[in-house]
Order: structure tokens, then C-alpha cells, then sequence
């Protein structure tokens, strides 16, 4: 399988990361110049306000947007009288251990225990800080609409093999991981390391079959950029940036590269110069699979993924053998349906179902990390009866989201055929991040038909009438309303026009969108009267 990485930075603007295998389009992540790329970016806060009733703070970080930060989100160290100081944790004494059990590569408190588990218990978030307090965030998750970004005081800086966690004071190993030979070898190779007694670190996927000096190299990076950070939290005061995140090249590089991709392909010098430099520095073996693409026909059309790339935010996507997908995206969920559409097969009904959602599986999964959609999605497969196809699907689901980056939950099919899912949302989809609300449905996806604003129209005519001063209306439609007012209608406005005693001019526009209607009241001397304000 050839596996390729492209990075389209010709525009400014915008820069675009595709990870193809075999010329199929599997990863897609875009990033603009205008939008606030924070997920990651650490900062020195002041809470500004309490909200006991969802044991939540509201913290000033110094972007213009307070961040959310939930008691689940509060490292144990601040319940402490004295508050919580990150200078100490490089000279705490305090023994490094084995982590067996928390040991993810972003580790975060469950929101709910597990059963069984001896209940934690955290002093209300109203005792743990008070207004003024300064606190050490890191953004989660990006704001989405309304709501600003979510914090945690959780730190995790990664580095290329290495997450380096100040506060864990454990060692551990990612649970992407699962043979116990391998985890049981990077945890004693971690060991070996002797990190700094207090400090946490989780070997990441990308360790695997890596040596005990390249380990050490990436620790080292870590460590000195964590004395950095603490340089900076004891010399300036809140609210105020502490570290930044790469930029989406070297990020995706660094989580993603890795000896599978035979090449990446730039298409802009300096952005190449960036990634030589960085791969120098971490990966020296693999600098000779990055290339400068200096071809005159652009990057991404040359792989044929614009028109991949255009289907993506199309509401129906086609399966190759027959039948689609159709996904909806909703304000809280995303409903995925599966239809059969032209694929037939020799077989039984039950097994023609159970083929078509093989396929559906696999592709939703495709969609869900192309279109970066999160949060509770709902899946409607075609109905199957045999309890072991049912088990299939589910199975050929959870392998197809193996490869997510995201966090997912997938639960069994329920009683109505449908599979649920949880999977993580850190940032707006990419549909939220590329397509803005229509001014004409508000993105309601439909606007009123003609007759339907005709009859508005003439219900507003109706209030108009019966205003003893109103001389002369003027209505602004658009102009298929207008051709509608003036044919269909036009007896029921010569009527109002008789009743009320003023004159009615219909004017259109094909420049007015389909719903905009604007009624201009005059008295006979010229002056405006509002209808909601006219008095007999």
C-alpha cells in the first residue's frame, strides 16, 4: 500500500494536509490563517467568575473569549492550601512509578467513575478558587457558536515519541498499545531514562521500535521546554500566553509521520525549509522522503482530490458497489442514514442488507474523520434480523474508527437498528470552519415559496388598512413574490386599497432574496408611520 502525505500551502490563507493510500483521499485536515487555531496552546489565567451550580469557572486567558473550565477539568494539586505552583514539580521528590491503569496519551479525569471504583472526591470548585485566582490552562477543546473554548489544568505537552505530563508523577504508555510485551518493554525503557522525580510521561504510538537514545532525545526536547514554560509563569503576570502550539505542519508531521508514509510532497519553499528543519532535528532517517513539489499543474489537482474534497460537504455520498449514505448534520447530533439504492445482489435479502452495511461502515467511518464531525452521532443501518450480521457491522466499525485520532464510543445496536456513537469534537467540523449561515434560510437549508410570502404580504396590507392616516404603501419583495402579488392577488389588494382608502405599489427585485418583504407607510403629507406605532 503507497502512502502518501500532501501539504498545499500555495495560498496563505489556508493551508491543507491530505494523507492518501493508494490514490484514495483517507485524512484531510485544513487550517485557516484568519481562524483562532488554540487547542493545545497553554496560557497563565485569571478566574474571573464562579458558577457553583455547574461547578464551573469562567477564566480570562487574554484571547478576547473566557474559557470554560469544569471542576472534573481541575488538577488535584490546587485543592492544596496554597494553591498550586508548576515552578515545584522539576524539584519535588516525589518517585517516578509505572502507570498500568491511566496511561492514554492525553490523559483526562473520567467525568464518571467507573462501577466498582472508589468514588473521588473533590471540594466544591467555590473553595478550590475565588475570583482573582491566577490558573495554568490549557485549551481542549476550540469554542464552538456561542460557547468559548474549554480548559483543563491537565498539561500535556507532546513531543515526537514523548507526552510530557507535569503533574502525573507516573510513567505510561499510550492504550493504543495493546501488546503486553511491547508496553511492558517502553515502560522499563522509560525507566532507564531516570526522568525527573515528579514529572509524568507517556510514551506515544509513534515510540514503538524506537531506541533507548531517540527516547532520550525527545525527553530532553521536553524537559527544556518545560523549564522554559516555568521561566515564564513565575515572571509574568496573568492573563498571558505561556506556550503556543506548533503550526499545522509541523503538528501534523509530528503526530502523524511515520515509517508507513514513503513521501510528503510540499508545494511552497518556505513551509519546505520548516519541515527539513524540524525532521532534521527529530526524524534525521526520514528527510530524505520529504519533496518540494515544483510542478506547474497544483498539488492537490494533479492527485485528483478537489473534486474528492467538493463531494465532501454534499449531503448524500454514493458507495461504490450501490446505495449511499446520507448525513445530516444537527445543532445536537449528526444522523447518518444507510440506503440500499441500486445495489442488489444474487444473495438473500438478509445477506444483500448485511453486504451493504459492510460497506456503509467502512465509509462512515471515512466521513467521520474527512468531515472532523463529533459529538453524539446516530447511525441507521438497513434493518437486519440475524443477530451475528448485526455483530458484524459493530465489529467492522470499531476496526474502520481504529485509525481515528479522535476518541470514539461506539455502543451495540439497539432494539431499532440503529448504532450509537460518541466521537470527540475539539474543533468545529470542517463544514462550520469552511461554509458560513445563508442570509436567505439562515440555514434552515428552505425558504418560503412565493404564495407563502404573498399571503404575508397581504395580511400586512390588511394591518395597513385599517390605519386611518396610512395614504401610500410601498412594498419591497422579491420579484417572483411580486409577479405573484401582481396577478394572483392583485383583487385582494384593490380591495384593501378601496377599504383603507391608500394607495398599494408592489415593487420587486431580483437582487432581494427570497424572503425579504419591507413595507414603507406614508401619511399624505409624506411622513413615515410605523405600523406597530400608528394610533387613531
Amino acid at each position: 500500500m503507497k502512502k502518501e502525505m500532501l501539504i498545499n500551502v500555495s495560498q496563505p490563507e489556508e493551508c491543507r494536509i491530505a494523507i492518501i493510500e493508494d490514490g484514495l483521499l483517507e485524512e484531510l485536515y485544513i487550517e485557516r490563517a484568519s481562524a483562532d487555531n488554540l487547542v493545545g496552546n497553554i496560557y497563565k489565567g485569571r478566574i474571573v467568575n464562579l458558577e457553583p451550580s455547574i461547578q464551573a469557572a469562567f477564566v480570562d486567558f487574554g484571547v478576547g473569549r473566557n474559557g470554560f473550565l469544569h471542576i472534573s477539568d481541575v488538577e488535584s494539586q490546587y485543592f492544596r492550601q496554597g494553591g498550586y505552583d508548576p515552578s515545584k514539580l522539576i524539584e519535588e521528590d516525589r518517585p517516578n512509578k509505572k502507570d498500568d491503569d491511566e496511561n492514554g496519551e492525553e490523559k483526562r479525569p473520567p467525568r464518571r467513575q467507573r462501577p466498582g471504583a472508589r468514588p473521588r472526591v473533590k471540594p466544591p470548585i467555590q473553595e478550590i478558587f475565588k475570583r482573582g485566582d491566577e490558573v495554568l490552562v490549557q485549551v481542549i477543546k476550540e469554542g464552538i457558536g456561542a460557547k468559548g473554548p474549554t480548559l483543563s489544568t491537565y498539561i500535556s505537552i507532546p513531543g515526537r515519541y514523548l507526552v510530557l505530563m507535569p503533574a502525573l508523577g507516573r510513567l505510561g504508555v499510550s492504550r493504543k498499545i495493546e501488546d503486553d510485551a511491547v508496553r511492558r518493554k517502553l515502560r522499563d525503557t522509560l525507566l532507564e531514562l531516570n526522568p525527573p522525580k515528579g514529572l509524568g510521561f507517556i510514551v506515544r504510538t509513534a515510540g514503538i521500535d524506537r531506541d533507548q537514545k531517540e527516547l532520550s532525545r525527545d525527553m530532553a526536547y521536553l524537559l527544556r521546554l518545560w523549564k522554559v514554560i516555568v521561566r515564564r509563569i513565575k515572571t509574568h503576570p496573568a492573563p498571558i500566553d505561556i506556550y503556543e502550539e506548533s503550526d499545522m505542519i509541523i503538528r501534523t508531521i509530528r503526530d502523524i509521520f511515520n515509517s508507513d508514509v514513503d513521501a510528503i510532497y510540499i508545494d511552497q519553499a518556505a513551509a519546505y525549509e520548516r519541515a527539513k528543519e524540524f525532521l532534521q532535528l527529530v526524524m534525521p532517517r526520514f528527510v530524505n522522503r520529504l519533496h518540494l513539489y515544483e510542478g506547474k499543474e497544483p498539488l492537490f489537482h494533479k492527485y485528483k482530490l478537489e473534486a474528492e474534497i467538493g463531494r465532501i460537504h454534499k449531503r448524500e455520498v454514493p458507495l461504490r458497489a450501490g446505495g449511499s449514505i446520507v448525513i445530516d448534520q444537527t445543532e445536537a447530533l449528526v444522523a447518518i442514514d444507510v440506503n440500499s439504492g441500486t445495489f442488489r445482489t444474487s444473495d438473500s435479502a438478509e445477506e444483500s442488507a448485511y453486504k451493504m452495511n459492510v460497506q456503509a461502515a467502512k465509509e462512515i467511518a471515512r466521513q467521520l474523520r474527512l468531515r472532523d464531525l463529533g459529538g453524539v452521532i446516530v447511525n441507521d443501518f438497513i434493518d437486519m434480523r440475524k443477530e451475528k450480521h448485526r455483530r458484524g457491522v459493530e465489529r467492522v466499525l470499531r476496526d474502520a474508527m481504529k485509525r481515528d485520532r479522535a476518541r470514539t464510543k461506539i455502543l451495540r445496536t439497539s432494539p431499532f437498528g440503529l448504532i450509537e456513537m460518541t466521537r470527540q469534537r475539539i474543533r468545529p467540523s470542517l463544514k462550520r470552519s469552511v461554509y458560513a449561515d445563508c442570509p436567505c434560510c439562515n440555514g434552515r437549508a428552505v425558504v418560503k415559496t412565493a404564495e407563502s410570502m404573498s399571503i404575508e404580504v397581504i395580511r400586512m396590507l390588511m394591518l395597513a388598512s385599517q390605519q386611518p392616516h396610512i395614504a401610500r404603501v410601498t412594498v419591497r419583495v422579491n420579484d417572483e413574490v411580486a409577479s405573484y402579488l401582481n396577478n394572483r392577488k392583485r383583487k385582494d389588494i384593490t380591495q384593501l386599497e378601496e377599504e383603507g382608502g391608500m394607495a398599494v405599489q408592489i415593487l420587486g427585485s431580483e437582487d432581494l432574496y427570497p424572503e425579504h418583504l419591507e413595507l414603507d407607510c406614508r401619511d399624505d403629507k409624506g411622513q413615515e408611520i410605523s405600523l406597530g406605532l400608528a394610533t387613531k
